[in-house]
């Protein structure tokens, strides 16, 4: 079949992401930022800035920095819990940004109706059948289902899973509604069976770590070329009333003394030094902090290396175009 056959599969994809191709990168804290999500737009993908606990300060100069190395389109995401959502909703306005991500929980109706007021799209994360009726009766443009196989922050069901419950379901309710597939996909034979089922299109975040342009530290790009799938692992829960989102990571020194954040963190919530909110957001923190000390220092001991299971087929270091070029043959082959 030719290439009009993949362009067919994800134009809902391409159309509602003004792109070439419906390849969006996965907002990966520190790496997703201006170098790397410019390079991927700039290939004929997707790119978005990952907001994290940015400033709105900081996701200003930030945009102002991916404007100046790209005339594509980009998106930016938003974490709802964020204390000052609002004021990052108001930055995204004055830069006329296309679209808005939210993740990290449910986004309230109030915050995609201000998203939807200054003309973006709103994608929102969809873990269950139950959130995509909520989502949408809520204005959500699009959808992205993201499976445990997925690096950082992730649910409990597999995205093999999730697409043959979500799928078909969208596509008998609400055709309208583009639906972005996520978590453990690394060649473009997995995007065309994805496709195939009504996905408009798929986000990959692991794949792109090494790419040339991301600034990911080299020791945390060579731990990524080394690693096998195996090697990604998701962390466990201690304690049932700290309730703790597991984390997908290269399982090193973090991995062990995460789970003495967590000792510590419950004992200090008995002890009533912090109530569960505060609890929750120290082990957030431990987190970034973690996160930040292996992508930006390169200390990957120490350091939380957040993957995906795909990382077993990240080879090496190579150009973003050169990595979408090489999915889109997959795909093609394949087709």
């Amino acid at each position: 079949m030719s290439k009009t056959t993949l362009e067919q599969l994800w134009q809902k994809g391409t159309d509602f992401l003004g792109t070439e191709v419906a390849i969006m990168c996965g907002a990966m804290s520190w790496v997703s930022e201006a170098n790397l999500v410019a390079a991927i737009s700039n290939a004929g993908g997707f790119g978005v800035i990952a907001c994290g606990a940015m400033t709105p300060e900081l996701l200003d100069k930030e945009i102002e920095k991916t404007q100046a190395k790209t005339q594509k389109p980009f998106g930016v995401n938003l974490i709802t819990m964020h204390p000052e959502l609002e004021e990052l909703i108001a930055v995204c306005a004055k830069h006329n940004i296309t679209h808005v991500v939210l993740a990290g929980g449910l986004p309230s109706s109030a915050s995609i109706q201000a998203i939807k007021k200054f003309g973006a799209k709103v994608v929102c994360f969809a873990p269950a059948i139950a959130l995509v009726k909520k989502l949408v009766r809520s204005g959500a443009d699009a959808l992205i289902i993201e499976g445990s196989e997925a690096g950082g922050h992730i649910g409990p069901v597999s995205t093999s899973v999730l697409a043959q419950e979500i799928l078909p379901y969208v596509r008998e309710n609400h055709p309208e509604i583009p639906v972005f597939v996520a978590g453990g996909i690394g060649r473009g034979e997995a995007i065309v069976q994805y496709l195939r089922m009504g996905a408009s299109g798929v986000q990959l975040g692991t794949r792109f770590v090494c790419a040339e342009e991301s600034i990911a530290h080299e020791n945390f790009k060579k731990l990524f070329i080394k690693s096998k799938a195996k090697d990604a692992v998701a962390s466990v829960q201690l304690d049932p009333d700290l309730p703790v989102i597991p984390v997908r990571a290269i399982a090193n020194k973090a991995t062990q003394e995460f789970e003495q954040v967590q000792r510590d963190t419950s004992s200090a919530l008995k002890n009533g030094e912090v109530d569960k909110e505060q609890a929750q957001l120290k082990v957030e923190h431990y987190w970034a902090g973690a996160l930040r000390r292996a992508v930006m220092d390169g200390d990957v001991e120490n350091g939380s290396v957040m993957a995906g299971q795909s990382v077993g087929m990240v080879e090496k270091i190579q150009p973003a175009k050169e990595i979408i070029e090489e999915l889109i043959n997959q795909a093609k082959s394949q087709l």
